[in-house]
């Protein structure tokens, strides 16, 4: 009575492995058939490289569901199979967002994404560090504290920022490096960074239950020399903690990423504090999460309110909690630097639970995208030369659009009269427009002669016929651009990418062949370059581009008058061939929405969701 008592108990698995899988169609029709049967719930994620599975259920159909797999092929035969007892899903927001009201399984390229650039290579998993168990784990930090700091052994915590507010690693003479990402694909870019600061160490790497350190410590080791004594703790926070009931050297709770939220130890210390008043805190379950980036943040049950917008303290270091601030006093949208404007309101998204690539907690969201008008336009225009394009991605995106900050004159052209170019200078000039009755005309480089003194105040005559070839003249004010730019990220930010067009797409592959130096003040995953063209300036200078990049332009018979097939195909030649993707179609100067080119922008765009 008393065993099938225990057998009928609540309990959660988490489970991953990687190996070659044969035949990927026939595991996943494994895992439907299995998961559905013994009825379920959580996820499974399946690739040609092996998978990674979080499922609840009773404890007898859970054994049921290892002894299943274990048959089904022999590679899962040393796999850790992690059962923890539990009650059932108490919070249903929770469930729901952690997967846990449904059976989800989904054949995927990769089991965690490490690289924020979807389009390189993973590295070789074979290549991972060294599986240390919690008992060799303990073992070294507490020969590590009893040396001097300057022990050469470092932890690094491989986990996202809202995960080690709650719980980390605490060992006086050790050195803990906590990248401080919101997510995971984020990490590769903290390691590329602050290679430095690992180089020639021993590193000791952690995570909640494993996975992550296989891939981001192998990603490590691919650095070649300096980099080849790399550890993991095998198992995770989750095994080490079974190992020592105390905590050991972990303090707080480990975050879970089921309806769980966190285990903790037996020590009752809370290391958390809430985000508004600073008392301590560690319960995640009302899932407040940050008004910009949608992060999970702490605030306590006495600051929370469904009116209050909450700024992350990533988000506060880039300045954004002082513009909410303003806002809120001022009583404006969030959009309310001059030239900007959305093409849909970020109040009218919809955040819905995703099912997270591994141990990484995501919520399904639109990618934000700035968007660059070309010569002379404006941010109204290009909304509305863009609306078929919004209308088609409008299920991925959310387009911002905004002016360039040099203001261009009003400029017309007097008709020419028959042959006789003499008797046409005699001519009086057709009377322009009203002044008033015309929107503003930008530019993100203007000629080296240029006077912004004389922009927007009346009609100018043109001195000649317009040169379609004068945008190769125009590489004035990228400065003055560039710190606009800095400025819209700053108080608008963050987005996800930044789409150009023409002589908006020279200056977003300017910002992109820069994007190294630029990290902290403009962070993006991705340019779409449209129509582009690249401007002879140092700027461009820096070798094969690393940025993910799409272009799209129009092929030798696209019949694009403005901007040369060649140009934008040299452009392109600038951008590492294994991140960059290439789109020609024969529609002349506009970005094309129809098949098959609309299909790859998707594809493209669908990379970074």
């Amino acid at each position: 009575m008393s065993q099938n008592k225990d057998n009928d108990q609540y309990a959660v698995l988490l489970y991953y492995k990687y190996a070659e899988v044969p035949n990927l169609d026939d595991l996943a029709t494994f895992y439907r058939s299995n998961c559905s049967s013994l009825r379920l719930l959580g996820r499974v994620r399946l690739s040609s490289r092996g998978v990674n599975v979080t499922v609840g259920a009773n404890l007898s159909s859970l054994h049921s569901h290892i002894d299943a797999v274990k048959a089904y092929n022999a590679f899962f035969h040393d796999t850790d199979f992690k059962l923890a007892t539990c009650h059932h899903p108490l919070n249903d927001k929770v469930a729901k967002e952690c997967g846990f009201t449904s059976l989800s399984i989904r054949i995927v390229d990769e089991l965690v994404t490490l690289a924020s650039h979807p389009l390189l290579k993973s590295p070789d998993i074979s290549n991972a560090g060294k599986h240390l168990s919690a008992l060799d784990f303990h073992s070294s930090l507490h020969t590590a504290n009893k040396e001097s700091p300057e022990n050469g052994l470092v932890l690094l915590d491989a986990r996202n920022l809202y995960e080690t507010r709650i719980g980390k690693f605490h060992v006086p003479n050790v050195e803990t490096l906590d990248p401080q990402v919101r997510q995971y694909s984020d990490l590769s870019s903290w390691i590329d960074d602050n290679g430095e600061r690992l180089r020639g160490k021993n590193i000791l790497m952690y995570c909640t239950g494993g996975i992550r350190c296989e891939m981001a410590s192998a990603y490590i080791r691919s650095k070649g020399a300096g980099f080849e004594n790399v550890f993991q703790l095998f198992g995770g926070i989750q095994r080490y903690l079974e190992q020592f009931p105390d905590g050991g050297f972990f303090k707080g709770k480990n975050f879970v990423f089921d309806h769980r939220i966190s285990v903790g130890s037996s020590d009752a210390n809370v290391i958390g504090t809430c985000l508004i008043c600073q008392c301590s805190f560690d319960d995640y379950s009302s899932r407040c999460r940050c008004t910009y980036c949608r992060m999970l943040v702490l605030v306590c049950s006495s600051c929370q309110n469904e009116s209050t917008p909450y700024v992350c303290e990533l988000c506060q270091k880039q300045g954004k909690a002082v513009r909410l601030t303003q806002l809120i006093e001022n009583g404006e949208s969030k959009t309310s630097l001059p030239g900007v404007e959305l093409q849909e309101f970020s109040s009218d998204i919809t955040f819905l639970p995703q099912v997270p690539k591994g141990d990484d907690l995501r919520i399904s969201r639109k990618l934000r995208i700035l968007c660059l008008h070309g010569f002379r336009q404006n941010a109204s225009s290009f909304k509305g030369r863009t609306s078929s394009l919004a209308k088609k991605l409008k299920k991925m995106t959310e387009f911002v659009f905004i002016d360039a900050p040099h203001e261009l004159p009003f400029i017309y052209q007097t008709p020419i009269s028959g042959l006789n170019v003499n008797c046409a200078s005699t001519l009086p000039p057709n009377p322009p427009p009203p002044s008033e009755n015309c929107k503003k005309k930008f530019a993100w480089f203007v000629a080296p002669n240029f006077d912004e003194s004389t922009s927007g105040v009346d009609w100018k005559v043109a001195d000649g016929p317009f040169d379609p070839l004068q945008y190769q003249q125009q590489t004035d004010g990228y400065d003055i651009s560039l710190s606009h730019l800095k400025n819209v990220f700053s108080q608008e930010g963050p987005f996800d990418g930044i789409l150009g067009f023409s002589q908006g797409a020279a200056m977003a592959a300017l910002v992109s062949a820069q994007e190294a130096k630029l990290k902290g003040e403009m962070d993006f995953k991705f340019v779409v370059l449209c129509s582009g063209f690249a401007l002879r300036m140092k700027e461009m200078e820096c070798g094969p581009i690393k940025c993910p990049s799409l272009h799209i332009f129009g092929n030798e018979h696209g019949k694009d008058r403005q901007i040369a097939n060649q140009a934008s195909k040299e452009l392109a030649s600038l951008y590492d061939s294994d991140c960059s993707v290439i789109v020609e179609h024969d529609c002349g100067h506009i970005i094309p929405t129809r098949s098959p080119y609309i299909d790859e922008i998707k594809d493209f765009l669908g990379r970074f969701l």
